[in-house]
């Protein structure tokens, strides 16, 4: 199955390490050369999602789907895109980049290679956020895919970029990025307190979105 499958899971796997690599790194570079203004560095580290996310996206996507995601990867699964097997492979490989590309970060940046983030996420309205952003990705992801394909890469990324900005919890809207950040204490970084609330929002969102689906498709 691995073997069958290595180029695909790799391509999760370097991808998702390059996605956290970038988000960490340039939250770092952003809070760095913003001399305390919040906005700035924030607009750094948005830009460079971004354009990072539209990167690997064009690049990865015809290989494995660049999924990067393991609520995006579970949603390909119930549209029966992927395999279980193979979306079980995937999830882990996203988590495993996703923690490989912050440490790499905190490397470079002298910061220390494992280390727990304390910056506190915590409250029902981030959750709320975390909720409504996840449904906007898989919505943007689920009508492009019908309906855009060749513009996915652009309509992710610049969703994305936009949803740094306009949800109160920076749209992680994914649990491997959530789990990795965990691990930086720095301007991206999520205690391990709160990784629970803001998967399980975005969990939510993924069983709600599908139901959804289930009951359009039954419906047409």
């Amino acid at each position: 199955m691995v073997s069958k499958n290595l180029k695909l899971i790799l391509s999760e796997l370097f991808g998702t390490a390059v996605l956290l690599f970038v988000i960490t790194g340039s939250g770092i570079m952003g809070v760095n050369l913003s001399q305390g203004n919040d906005g700035v560095a924030l607009l750094a580290n948005s830009i460079a999602t971004g354009a990072g996310l539209f990167v690997l996206i064009s690049l990865l996507g015809n290989i494995s789907g660049a999924h990067f995601n393991p609520a995006v990867t579970l949603l390909q699964l119930f549209n029966k895109k992927i395999t279980f097997a193979l979306s079980v492979y995937f999830i882990l490989f996203q988590i495993l980049g996703a923690l490989l590309g912050v440490f790499i970060a905190n490397i470079i940046f002298g910061y220390d290679f494992f280390e727990f983030s304390n910056k506190n996420r915590s409250g029902f309205t981030l959750m709320v956020s975390e909720f409504f952003a996840t449904l906007i990705l898989l919505s943007v992801i689920q009508l492009s895919s019908k309906h855009n394909l060749n513009l996915i890469a652009s309509y992710v990324a610049l969703t994305v970029t936009a949803g740094y900005w306009f949800t109160s919890s920076t749209f992680f809207v994914n649990p491997a990025v959530t789990i990795a950040r965990a691990f930086t204490d720095t301007f991206v970084g999520i205690s391990p307190l709160n990784v629970f609330g803001f998967i399980s929002s975005q969990l939510l969102a993924l069983l709600i979105f599908i139901l959804v689906l289930r009951v359009m498709q039954k419906n047409q």
